[in-house]
C-alpha cells in the first residue's frame, strides 16, 4: 500500500474512534489530533503483540482471544496518547463498537497493520 493509502486509513481510524467515544461512555477522545495518535499508537501496539505472540494472539485476529487483546491495546494506548480516557469497561466497549463498525467499514485502527503480512 502507498503512503497515502496509509494516511488515508489513519485519518478513517481516527474519525471512527471519534465516533466510537461519541457512543461509547467511559471512553472519551480530546479530538482528532488525539484521535489520529490513538490509531497510531494502537496499530504500533498491536504489531508488537503480533509480533511477539504471533497472529493467533493479535488484536487484529478474530475471535475472542483477538477481542480482549484489542480491549487491552486500548486501555494501554491511553497512558500513551494525552486527551484519551478510558476505563476497562470503556475499552471493552470500544472494542465491542469498533468490531461492529469494522463490518461496515473495514478500515480501523486495528486493519491498519493487516497489510504488512
Amino acid at each position: 500500500m502507498h503512503f497515502l493509502g496509509h494516511v488515508v486509513r489513519f485519518i478513517v481510524s481516527a474519525i471512527v474512534l471519534m465516533i466510537v467515544g461519541w457512543i461509547v461512555p467511559q471512553f472519551s477522545v480530546g479530538g482528532f489530533w488525539s484521535a489520529l495518535l490513538l490509531a497510531l499508537v494502537i496499530a504500533l501496539l498491536g504489531w508488537v503483540v503480533e509480533g511477539i505472540f504471533g497472529k493467533r494472539v493479535s488484536p487484529f485476529g478474530r475471535g475472542i482471544v483477538g477481542f480482549i487483546v484489542s480491549a487491552l491495546v486500548i486501555y494501554i494506548a491511553q497512558f500513551i496518547v494525552g486527551g484519551v480516557s478510558v476505563t476497562i469497561l470503556g475499552a471493552v466497549l470500544a472494542a465491542l463498537v469498533i468490531g461492529i463498525i469494522d463490518l461496515f467499514i473495514p478500515v480501523t485502527p486495528f486493519n491498519a497493520a493487516k497489510d504488512h503480512k
